[in-house]
């Protein structure tokens, strides 16, 4: 596949346990997507829109999809979720928070955000494995994103 070719969605996740079952979930089997890991709120937003160490890459609104967690160093996700919706080049960007959390106002705060989907942390690794790989296909190959 070459590199064009590639569909590709950014997880931005602190936890090393969450990124390797996700990582795995993501791309096990799967030659299609390219994973991109970042850690911090902050590190995702520079990346997103190409500033400080990305400066001489383009905006990434052409991503795919984001899969962003809430509990996150230097800036939340919630925060992250912010910007990215309030920008009109990154709005129609799919953002799914992937997360821990089941509290209704971390879940009513995401979507009156606009988020396009909040998904709690499956337990267990076959049932996570499954989730997430459900989660990409429906997002990296049926929904249609607007042009």
């Amino acid at each position: 596949m070459e590199k064009d070719d590639a569909i590709e969605v950014l997880l931005v996740e602190d936890n090393p346990d969450d990124t390797e079952l996700t990582t795995h979930a993501l791309t096990e089997g799967n030659k299609t997507i390219r994973l991109l890991h970042l850690k911090d709120g902050v590190e995702a937003l520079n990346f997103i829109y190409a500033k400080k160490t990305y400066e001489n890459q383009k905006i990434q609104n052409d991503l795919k999809l984001v899969l962003l967690d809430l509990k996150l160093p230097r800036l939340d996700g919630l925060e992250v979720l912010r910007k990215i919706k309030e920008d009109e080049r990154t709005a129609t960007l799919p953002v799914v928070i992937l997360t821990s959390s089941r509290e209704k106002r971390d879940i009513a705060e995401a979507y009156k955000l606009g988020v396009n989907s909040y998904v709690v942390k499956p337990v267990g690794f076959d049932n996570y494995v499954k989730t997430i790989s459900s989660l990409a296909f429906y997002w990296c190959l049926v929904n249609e994103k607007p042009v």
